[in-house]
C-alpha cells in the first residue's frame, strides 16, 4: 500500500509533499494565488506518468537484454472544463543505450500501473519513441 501526504508549510499555500522519507513542494502559480515555489497537481499528475514509465524502464531492461544509459521522458497534456479535467496525455521516450530499445518501450507502455490507471478515465497514448 502507498501513503502520501501533503502539510502546508506556515499557514501558506505551499505544501510539503511527503511519501514516507521523500518530499518535494507542492504549490500553486504565484498568478493563482500561491506561492510558485513547488509543482501544481496537474504537473504532479503528468509526473507521476513520467516517474512511472522511466522507473518501469529501468525495472524491466534486464528482461529485454537492454543496457539503458540514459532515459528521458516527457508528458504533455493540458485541463479544460468547469470542472477542469485533464485532456488526452500524449508522453514520449527518449532512450540511449544498447539492446532492442523501442521494443522495450512498447513493453513498458503496455505495463507501466500509473498510464494504465490513467487509461480508464483519461486517454494516455504512446506518442513519440526516440532513439538516440
Amino acid at each position: 500500500m502507498f501513503s502520501v501526504e501533503t502539510r502546508t508549510v506556515a499557514g501558506q499555500v505551499t505544501a510539503v509533499g511527503s511519501a514516507g522519507p521523500f518530499t518535494l513542494i507542492v504549490d500553486r502559480p504565484l498568478e493563482a494565488g500561491g506561492g510558485g515555489k513547488g509543482f501544481n497537481g496537474g504537473q504532479l499528475l503528468y509526473l507521476a506518468i513520467a516517474g512511472c514509465v522511466s522507473n518501469d524502464l529501468f525495472r524491466e531492461a534486464p528482461r529485454f537484454s537492454v543496457e539503458l544509459d540514459a532515459v528521458r521522458v516527457t508528458v504533455d497534456g493540458d485541463f479544460s472544463g468547469d470542472p477542469a479535467v485533464s485532456e488526452p496525455v500524449t508522453y514520449n521516450v527518449e532512450l540511449t543505450g544498447r539492446g532492442d530499445l523501442e521494443a522495450l518501450a512498447r513493453e513498458v507502455d503496455r505495463i507501466a500501473e500509473i498510464p494504465n490507471s490513467l487509461r480508464e478515465g483519461t486517454p494516455v497514448s504512446l506518442g513519440e519513441i526516440r532513439i538516440v
